[in-house]
């Protein structure tokens, strides 16, 4: 699908969190929307975790990540937006109106009225195990994701990483595999600290200050062992495994927004209180974003969601209302809740 020549009140960049909940809010405010992800479906940066349990988003506690995305996305799609996936947008074009105009690196170009960042971490790409051959393995047993838990049951895992995600595999791991062993190159480790206790009081092993040396494999189809190295005294231990899972963290590419001339650092644009970047039309939610009470939750970005959209519709129509009103009182409801059997007041 192309946007050629179909104008849109707001399109927003971005399939994840911020970006699903602004598009359902965006129909509450009848605004003509369109999506834009770069992969080929909803979910951001919670397709990377789905089977990892969510405690912090209100109403559901807990649920598994996947199952959020489900929710999300049903309620994303409520309005009927235009949902374009595959397509990464790199250009930006502003007309002499005001209109944009975004350019995909495919060469479609999409026209919008207003803008909205939902870009989380950007297009994340997994940082790879620096061992020469190690990418043979990554079709068997080398994982820098866990999809799914019960491959893992009665198997002997390494994890190498110290991050949220390495600590939540072990202790997610932990009672169903018959070993889990944990290499980080420091004795500190960046998860919740909650986490970190949870896994050190557990029988997870864990091993610092040590890296992953050479993988070793009978019939070069599968790891069947891991030789980890001690970074102070270079002492090397080997050892028998049935799986490897790395977290080394992501990389993040932004494509070419970072030459818009948006006000920005490595990882965040700056917004004002009401989610505005520094380009007229242009707003923001979501991990992207930074001001000066940011909330760094899944519900914090549903907030910046809503900020940013009501942000859009008072630039396009500076004496719309303020905010939407409420559901029990949105006449964009009142055929919904009829196929509930819900009658109105």
């Amino acid at each position: 699908m192309t946007g050629e020549l179909e104008l849109y009140d707001v399109t927003i960049i971005g399939g994840g969190p911020a970006g699903m909940y602004a598009a359902f809010y965006s129909g509450m405010r009848d605004m003509k929307t369109k999506i834009i992800e770069a992969r080929e479906e909803l979910g951001g940066r919670m397709l990377i975790y789905p089977e990892k349990m969510i405690w912090d988003v209100g109403g559901f506690a807990p649920i598994q990540c996947e199952q959020l995305i489900v929710e999300l996305a049903r309620q994303a799609r409520l309005f009927d937006p235009t949902l374009v996936f595959g397509q990464q947008v790199r250009g930006l074009e502003r007309m002499a109106d005001g209109t944009y105009v975004l350019v995909t690196a495919s060469g479609e170009r999409h026209w919008t009225r207003t803008i909205i960042l939902a870009l989380g971490r950007g297009i994340l790409q997994m940082e790879k195990l620096e061992i020469e051959g190690a990418d043979r393995y990554e079709v068997t047993n080398l994982h820098y994701t866990v999809q799914a838990l019960e491959p893992f049951r009665g198997k002997r895992v390494l994890i190498s990483g110290g991050g949220n995600s390495a600590i939540d595999w072990a202790n997610e791991l932990e009672p169903i595999a018959e070993r889990v062993v944990v290499v980080h190159r420091r004795d500190q480790f960046g998860g919740h600290e909650k986490n970190v206790l949870r896994m050190k009081a557990s029988s997870v092993e864990v091993r610092t200050p040590y890296v992953v040396q050479q993988l070793h494999s009978r019939d070069e189809q599968q790891i069947d062992q891991v030789t980890i190295r001690h970074l102070e005294s270079g002492e090397t231990e080997r050892m028998d495994v049935d799986a490897v899972i790395v977290n080394h963290g992501l990389k993040s590419d932004f494509t070419g927004i970072t030459a818009w001339g948006l006000r920005m650092d490595d990882w965040n644009v700056f917004v004002s209180e009401k989610l505005a970047t520094n380009l007229p039309g242009v707003f923001a939610a979501g991990d992207f974003v930074y001001y000066e009470s940011k909330v760094n939750l899944i519900a914090g970005a549903f907030s910046d969601a809503v900020l940013a959209v009501n942000s859009a519709i008072l630039y396009l129509d500076p004496e719309a209302p303020r905010v939407a009103y409420v559901s029990s009182h949105n006449d964009r409801f009142k055929e919904k809740n009829r196929a509930y059997g819900v009658r109105d007041e």
